[in-house]
């Protein structure tokens, strides 16, 4: 059973030049997790483009063998550096995960 694994943020800086340049540092280092985090399929990172008033600011989009690798993931240490380096740049975050 393949798994799903979506996250999503708002991001904590409010001009738009930090706000840039944090999604992008999130996003070059979830991806980097690729190829490093056993089980971890595949992984993408979008910022919200549209209606920011709205919407939340990125999301993570990625793809596990299972419930497993999904728990794997989340204890992994070069997982947690990412963590780290997420948490203060965003003020909420919310996910969903659900088998395919």
């Amino acid at each position: 059973m393949t798994v799903r694994h979506f996250v999503t943020w708002k991001l904590a800086a409010e001009d738009a030049a930090t706000r840039a340049a944090d999604a992008e540092g999130i996003r070059t280092n979830l991806e980097a997790l690729v190829g490093v985090v056993p089980g971890l399929r595949a992984l993408s990172v979008h910022a919200n483009t549209l209606y920011p008033e709205n919407n939340w600011d990125i999301i993570l989009e990625s793809e596990l063998d299972d419930a497993e690798a999904l728990a794997a993931y989340q204890v992994h240490p070069e997982h947690l550096k990412v963590v780290e380096y997420v948490k203060p740049r965003v003020t909420e975050r919310a996910s969903i995960d659900f088998a395919v």
